[in-house]
């Protein structure tokens, strides 16, 4: 016989419990698995998550423990998406159903707006935040004043990590099960329809033309609102996800293999591709104050400099997945503390 320790956790009431079994079995035998209580099903095993390596360049890993945050906002749920208006920053928080708004001037909480499952991102045009909801299958029009719902529009998210966009006259969403849609803002209404390749999810308007991340196919799409015509197919990194504008490119943090491609907006040429080592689900990307600034779990904030197309900095820790930049500010959610900080960049 032999013997050895394992440490056992299971969940009870919301709280995660751990403590340590011994198990003992014949030389040359496994262990028999731990036979649930009587009555019990076997608890489902969560699947491995590989760590990120993260990027190695000596001098550019620091800790999260060393930002001290400007603000930290309570946000009840799980914190995620964001967009950035006029006076303000709201936010979707998908556990409890709502868009919150946080003001910048005061560092305080404003109005909260019941959305159904809010996904896809957030978007600010026409005098409105747009949110859409992968609960009730739509897009809400919502008065940033009052929190008040303008219109809804029915219009499917092809995928709860895609995203909403505005330009053009319009504002643009990827439905079910891929394509993209011309919302008008005048009708409340979808005005067009255009297909895209399967996998395709996530669009921003940039320079005349609505660019799509195909997931799928590892691709970038340039897309002309006019005619839906796909004008150029750019091959980025794999599975591409996010995508953020500046520095006269488009940036896309691809989910694959934690790179981020940029692309200039111009010549639709992939000029540099950025090992971020931050592979995986999940994440988001913006851009502010001349820098790019990527967010995934176990490194909340990667900082890429335009000009040398580098990591110059990568913040290691807990947090993470959503991110943006407005008021001379990073905005951070963590959706597993229930909380949005603001952070002050500094800037080598």
């Amino acid at each position: 016989m032999f013997s050895f320790h394992r440490v056992n956790c299971f969940v009870s009431s919301g709280v995660l419990l751990c403590g340590l079994l011994t198990v003992s079995a014949a030389n040359g035998q496994q262990p028999d698995a731990a036979t649930p209580p009587a009555g019990k099903a076997p608890m489902a095993r969560r699947p491995h998550r590989v760590p990120k390596p993260g990027v190695a360049t000596p001098g550019v890993s620091v800790s999260m423990a060393d930002i001290k945050p400007v603000a930290s906002f309570p946000v009840e749920g799980s914190p995620d998406w964001s967009v950035v208006t006029k006076d303000s920053l709201w936010v979707t928080s998908g556990r409890t159903n709502h868009v919150v708004q946080l003001i910048p001037a005061t560092n305080t909480v404003g109005l909260s707006v019941d959305v159904s499952r809010p996904c896809s991102g957030l978007a600010n045009g026409f005098g409105s935040v747009w949110a859409p909801s992968c609960g009730d299958h739509e897009v809400l029009r919502i008065d940033p004043k009052t929190g008040k719902t303008i219109a809804t529009i029915a219009a499917d998210p092809a995928n709860s990590e895609g995203g909403i966009t505005v330009g053009a006259g319009a504002v643009w969403i990827v439905t079910k099960p891929a394509t993209l849609v011309r919302i008008d803002p005048k009708k409340n209404a979808i005005t067009a329809s255009y297909p895209l390749p399967a996998g395709s999810d996530n669009p921003t308007f940039a320079d005349g033309f609505v660019w799509v991340s195909s997931y799928d196919n590892g691709q970038l799409l340039k897309v002309n609102p006019k005619t839906g015509e796909v004008a150029a197919t750019i091959a980025v990194g794999p599975k591409p996800r996010f995508l953020t504008v500046g520095a006269g490119s488009i940036w896309t943090l691809n989910q694959g293999d934690g790179t981020v491609s940029r692309v200039n907006m111009k010549t639709g040429k992939l000029v540099a591709t950025i090992v971020c080592g931050v592979p995986g689900t999940g994440g988001e990307i913006t851009f502010g104050a001349g820098r790019v600034w990527a967010t995934m779990f176990e490194f909340p904030i990667t900082e890429i400099d335009p000009a040398t197309n580098t990591v110059v900095k990568q913040w290691g820790g807990p947090g993470g997945d959503g991110i943006r930049f407005g008021f001379h500010s990073i905005w951070l959610s963590n959706g597993r503390l229930g909380t949005v900080s603001r952070i002050a960049p500094i800037l080598k």
